[in-house]
């Protein structure tokens, strides 16, 4: 690696900015959360934001073929684990990723796990659909594009009672089914297809009824009961989300709460479209993702002010 000239190394207040202006420009829904930390904890999430961002950008860069994509997240793992091992570096991300993982102690492994959800997507055969048999095999999924994001945050966040692990891991959990459900057809677009194959066979929905439905065709009554049931399962593992609240150092708090508040909501405009995400995307508008966030400050300068 070509070492840079001394006036074009990295400083650390550098680095963070160009993972904060990442965050601010990609992160929609989580940058919302982000506002609401103290700076260093901010710092901390926008750098791990940053580094996911790196990985899905080079997993979705359909200028090279799934190989090269593969090959590309390989040598870029390699080159982090150089940097978290202090070699020098030029990439601001990797610079302020290391900086917060020994400031907040993430275990590394954390990030290894994160790379390689992204890389699942990534079959050689891209002819083939990704399906998962089973929930328990889509739980997996989840657990490593999302729910390992809620490991790596409660380190961030802070947190003394270990229950909060299992907590974050399940919130990650409620998070991507809530992705999962409002992507369906953006999805099936893509040949990817996240609903287990055993729940469509439960409501007499075949996987090639997905892949190949006419775009702005409204779900059927019986696809309105699979992403209904997805739904209700999704519900449930927001519960934890609740959970996992008090056990979270009292300055973040704040910030999970609007994380949690805005994913939810995002669902519940889902279950208000009586679930069809076919012929319109659901979001949440920005005046209510603003609206919760003025909560969120409130409640983290009281916050401030409490401590």
């Amino acid at each position: 690696m070509t070492l840079s000239h001394p006036k074009d190394e990295l400083t650390l207040d550098r680095a963070y900015k160009t993972c904060r202006a990442i965050a601010r420009r990609e992160a929609k829904n989580f940058y919302y959360a982000f506002v609401a930390l103290p700076t260093e904890r901010r710092n901390a999430i926008c750098a791990i934001y940053a580094f996911m961002r790196q990985a899905d950008d080079l997993a979705d860069d359909e200028k090279h073929s799934i190989a090269q994509r593969r090959q590309m997240l390989e040598l870029w793992l390699k080159e982090w684990h150089e940097v978290s091992n202090d070699a020098p570096t030029l990439n601001p991300v990797f610079f302020a990723v290391r900086d917060a993982t020994r400031k907040f102690d993430i275990p590394l492994h954390l990030l290894d796990e994160l790379t390689a959800g992204v890389t699942m997507d990534l079959k050689l055969n891209p002819d083939q659909p990704t399906t998962y048999d089973t929930f328990q095999e889509l739980y997996r999924y989840c657990y490593l594009v999302a729910s390992v994001v809620g490991l790596v945050c409660i380190r961030i966040f802070g947190y003394r009672d270990l229950r909060a692990e299992r907590l974050a891991e399940e919130t990650g959990i409620a998070f991507q089914l809530t992705n999962i459900l409002r992507d369906v057809p953006e999805d099936a677009a893509r040949n990817r297809v996240y609903v287990p194959l055993k729940d469509l066979a439960a409501h007499n929905i075949s996987l090639d009824s997905l892949l190949h439905r006419a775009p702005g065709v409204p779900p059927t009554t019986e696809e309105r009961r699979l992403l209904a049931a997805m739904g209700r399962r999704a519900e449930r593992y927001y519960g934890s989300a609740r959970q996992l609240l008090p056990l979270i150092d009292s300055e973040s708090r704040p910030a999970l709460w609007v994380l949690v508040a805005i994913y939810h909501a995002l669902l519940r405009r889902i279950e208000r479209a009586d679930f069809d995400v076919f012929t319109r995307r659901a979001n949440v508008p920005v005046l209510k993702k603003f609206a919760i966030l003025t909560v969120g400050i409130v409640w983290t300068a009281w916050a401030r002010i409490g401590g």
